[in-house]
């Protein structure tokens, strides 16, 4: 698929070349990651969503250890118990073990919708800044440098610092 792309997009310059229209267009590339990591905003969130993935982190040990602790209550009390004492500490462990992966799903689950609608907010206030520095630099076309099967791109045709420094004085 990818090298379909590329042999799609190697055509269209070729025979773009022999065109007088080629020569008037200008290319920029822009690592939307970078403006994500380096920007002030971008810091920020990245910050709230680490907070979030530690505080979850925790929470998930505290139940882990709350499942060892019955299990270590368990092996070590096993052989003095009676039948139903025993059969109501399995069910009491196999229960906590329920509900520690259910934590888990739901804490992974609350984690990608936080990420998607940071990294969402995000996109939606650096893409109008694209099309600014786009239009005045006059480019005709602009890369997501890594997610556009682009494979090498001059770094005098990166725009991403512009960028960055355009959205921390937008804040």
């Amino acid at each position: 698929m990818s090298r379909v792309f590329i042999r799609i997009v190697l055509a269209f310059f070729v025979l773009a070349a022999a065109s007088p229209v080629f020569a008037q267009i200008k290319v920029a590339v822009i690592d939307v990651n970078r403006v994500v990591t380096e920007s002030d905003s971008g810091k920020e969130s990245l910050q709230q969503l680490k907070a979030l993935q530690d505080a979850k982190v925790e929470q998930g040990r505290a139940l882990q250890q709350e499942v060892d602790s019955l299990t270590d209550q368990f092996t070590r009390q096993r052989l003095t118990l009676a039948a139903d004492r025993l059969e109501q500490m399995t069910k009491q462990i196999e229960d906590k073990n329920i509900e520690l992966k259910r934590f888990q799903d739901d804490a992974q689950r609350e984690l990608d919708d936080a990420r998607r609608r940071a990294l969402g907010a995000l996109e939606q206030r650096i893409m109008p800044l694209i099309d600014i520095v786009g239009k005045e630099m006059q480019l005709t076309l602009v890369f997501n440098k890594f997610q556009s099967g682009l494979v090498y791109a001059d770094e005098a045709v990166d725009i991403t610092d512009d960028v960055i420094v355009r959205f921390n004085t937008a804040q």
